[in-house]
């Protein structure tokens, strides 16, 4: 445990981050699944839903939860999915 009064702040503060960022991933690798299950199941996934998918990983990104080509790379895999989707309907 922390002694010193700026060790409890800082412990403190990387709880506090350590929520932020599990929220962030947590919203997102969500929105990943649904879109996954929607694609398996066949159901017609709009191009907006794909938008809010791109949403939370560009956000992931911002907030330092992902590195650049992690969400780049996320996203590709999403795009790709869902062309391949739309072409076989």
């Amino acid at each position: 445990m922390p002694v010193t009064k700026s060790a409890k702040k800082a412990h403190a503060r990387s709880l506090k981050l350590q929520k932020r960022n599990y929220d962030f991933k947590l919203r997102m690798k969500m929105a990943i699944k649904k879109f996954m299950k929607n694609i398996t199941k066949g159901v017609d996934v709009a191009e907006t839903e794909v938008q809010a998918l791109y949403k939370y990983i560009d956000k992931a990104c911002k907030v330092g939860v992902l590195r650049k080509q992690t969400a780049a790379r996320r996203k590709s895999r999403v795009a790709k999915l869902f062309n391949t989707a739309k072409k076989n309907k």
